[in-house]
């Protein structure tokens, strides 16, 4: 899997003890549809730094699969769902509805550690590729 990030993104908290990551992968029905759907993301990783309980995020793509997506870190699972129903993210999530197909998966942690939490939500994503159904990721694992 040749995957592009962009750099990390810090939100206004600083993780200092258990925390939430979120995973998502878009694949695109339509090869134009993937610029359009990593420039939404982008707008919306613009907001991170004031988005109530985001520790940050990173957004990745995969031009030769059509895919994208962002591994995101949270305080809690109050935090993420602020997130999923904040009003500008809703806007995307309508935008892109048929337009592809969505995978997402979550763990807890006790601590943030980039390095760990970004080699494990690879695992993850080579998951989703493999063909792995929506689901909760078993902290586990």
């Amino acid at each position: 899997m040749a995957l592009l990030r962009t750099a990390w993104r810090a939100g206004p908290v600083r993780a200092t003890g258990p925390v939430l990551v979120s995973v998502t992968d878009f694949t695109c029905a339509r090869p134009l549809d993937l610029a359009r759907a990593f420039r939404a993301g982008m707008a919306l990783r613009r907001s991170w730094p004031e988005l109530e309980g985001a520790v940050g995020l990173w957004l990745w793509t995969d031009l030769r699969r059509r895919r994208c997506g962002s591994v995101s870190v949270w305080t809690d699972e109050a935090a993420l769902r602020g997130f999923v129903a904040w009003p500008p993210h809703v806007a995307v999530m309508r935008g892109f509805r048929r337009r592809g197909t969505i995978r997402a998966g979550t763990w807890q942690t006790e601590a943030f550690e980039p390095a760990e939490t970004w080699a494990r939500a690879e695992r993850v994503l080579a998951q989703f590729e493999e063909g792995a159904a929506p689901q909760i990721v078993d902290a586990s694992r």
